[in-house]
Order: C-alpha cells, then sequence, then structure tokens
C-alpha cells in the first residue's frame, strides 16, 4: 500500500513552498514592524 516513490516529491515540494512562504511572511512582517517604529 505504500508508494515511496510518490512519497517524497509531494513533502519536498511542500517543505519548499513553506520555507519561501514563511520568508516572505517574515521579511513581511519585519517590514511592517519597522514600517510602524519609523512612522511618527
Amino acid at each position: 500500500m505504500q508508494q515511496p516513490v510518490l512519497d517524497p516529491n509531494p513533502k519536498n515540494g511542500q517543505k519548499a513552498l513553506l520555507t519561501i512562504l514563511g520568508v516572505m511572511l517574515g521579511i513581511t512582517a519585519v517590514i511592517a514592524v519597522i514600517a510602524t517604529l519609523a512612522s511618527p
């Protein structure tokens, strides 16, 4: 019932997408915080 060939591919793809989304969200959050602190 196991499919070792199909299993790793979606996991790696999801990890890459989650990593990219996480970095984008992190950068956006940092920019938002800096903008909030910079604004009077």
